[in-house]
């Protein structure tokens, strides 16, 4: 269901970007705790270890227990809004054009839109185009995200004013050169990765009815998610550490802070004190995430658009009885 076929007409590009948008909104309220942690990990200069002097958190289960105790349970879903219209919009943006491109593929090359390539190529072209449509508000969920108590912003409305006031309108696409580098092969191995388990499980593993699809959907995004996040991992950390720039203010109550002047000094900064380990810092709840994230987005994605696929062939039924 994922991509162009030709051989099942049964989702308009429109209708992908709606069950895209549904299947991230549902994401994003089950993984939010998770993308919290895992940035709070990324942005923290110590290292992750209770032996590291002055390193407020050094583990999963630690890092939720000091959470919950300082900020509250609410903490876990800071900057959810921002990243509710995030997820939203990357979805719609995403399989959208992911759906257009494969269509393209197949009908102006000689390549077939469902070979796992051309899922490579179209998933990293669609996931930049995504990135860039929704790279401010990524900007905010992670400024929410990140910020401690007494808390900067107050709200969504508050955080756009001043960030524009003070920093201007640049500060929104913070982080944006290592995104795109990232995202391109992130999302593209996703996609790939994806088609390839598909293939291989209906190889192995016959499809028995709705309900082992919808599992092997499940598993077989969950597997891409961890294949294409670790392969690429330290660009999204990179990101995060460039989007708080001139927010260090409101990282005082986390540990030390450090100022980049791009991306390459980011990456020399954390080589030099951090060491290799630093660029993965916050792995664990990020592939823990990501196994999550992605398989569900796959998961409801593919759902969406089986009950969107039902629901016309019922209403055409209907029709032709009428």
């Amino acid at each position: 269901m994922v991509g162009y076929d030709p051989e099942a007409k049964c989702v308009s590009v429109v209708e992908a970007a709606a069950a895209g948008s549904a299947s991230g909104f549902v994401t994003r309220v089950l993984v939010s705790p998770l993308d919290v942690i895992k940035i709070r990990f990324q942005l923290q200069i110590e290292q992750l270890s209770s032996r590291s002097p002055g390193a407020k958190y050094h583990g999963i289960l630690q890092a939720v227990q000091r959470i919950f105790r300082e900020e509250g349970l609410r903490a876990f879903w800071k900057g959810h809004v921002p990243a509710q219209l995030l997820s939203v919009g990357y979805g719609a943006v995403q399989f959208m054009a992911f759906e257009s491109l494969t269509k393209l593929v197949h009908n102006v090359t000689s390549y077939n839109a469902r070979d796992s390539f051309v899922h490579f190529v179209c998933g990293g072209l669609a996931a930049c185009t995504a990135t860039v449509a929704v790279q401010p508000v990524d900007t905010l969920r992670t400024r929410f995200a990140a910020q401690g108590e007494p808390k900067i912003y107050c709200n969504l409305r508050h955080a756009v004013v001043t960030m524009y006031q003070t920093e201007g309108p640049r500060t929104f696409y913070r982080g944006l050169t290592p995104t795109i580098i990232a995202i391109f092969p992130y999302a593209g191995l996703q996609f790939s990765s994806y088609n390839i388990l598909q293939q291989f499980s209906e190889w192995v593993i016959p499809a028995e009815g709705e309900k082992g699809g919808n599992v092997k959907n499940l598993v077989c995004g969950s597997c891409a998610g961890i294949i294409s996040k670790t392969l690429t991992y330290p660009f999204d950390l990179f990101k995060k550490r460039l989007q708080v720039g001139g927010f260090e203010h409101a990282r005082a109550a986390f540990g030390q802070v450090r100022m980049y002047r791009g991306l390459l000094d980011c990456m020399r900064q954390i080589l030099r004190e951090e060491g290799p380990g630093g660029f993965f810092k916050g792995l664990s709840p990020s592939l823990l995430k990501a196994a999550l994230s992605t398989g569900l987005i796959f998961f409801w994605y593919e759902l969406f658009c089986s009950l969107l696929c039902t629901l016309k062939s019922t209403d055409s039924t209907t029709r032709k009885e009428g």
